[in-house]
């Protein structure tokens, strides 16, 4: 992570706070999908597609080396992943959570 020197933690976490702010205005995929490829470079929001897809397939209960061979993660990434999916601020297992509880609505629920 890039160390703002010039910014308080304070002014950190105001400025984190604005962006989680921004990205709760958004209404749909497709908004989501236009702010983070002007937010992210091609790079860095391959880097987030890969994590997520990691967080389904550790949920699934395949192994690292699979894992690795399937979607050329490497296996220090999916160990972090692993690692916040035990022991991490709980993020991506509400999502993963929310999003099986939205596939698995009936339709007209």
């Amino acid at each position: 992570m890039k160390d703002h020197r010039n910014l308080s933690p304070r002014q950190q976490a105001l400025a984190e706070r604005a962006l989680f702010d921004a990205l709760l205005t958004l209404q749909s995929a497709e908004e989501c999908r236009a702010f983070l490829r002007d937010l992210c470079t091609p790079a860095e929001l391959q880097a987030l597609a890969d994590r997520w897809a990691v967080v389904g397939l550790l949920k699934a209960g395949l192994p690292y080396r699979e894992i690795h061979k399937q979607t050329g993660v490497s296996l220090t990434t999916i160990g972090r992943v692993a690692r916040c999916l035990l022991d991490g601020d709980g993020g991506y297992q509400l999502a993963s959570e929310r999003l099986h509880e939205k596939q698995h609505r009936p339709e007209h629920a």
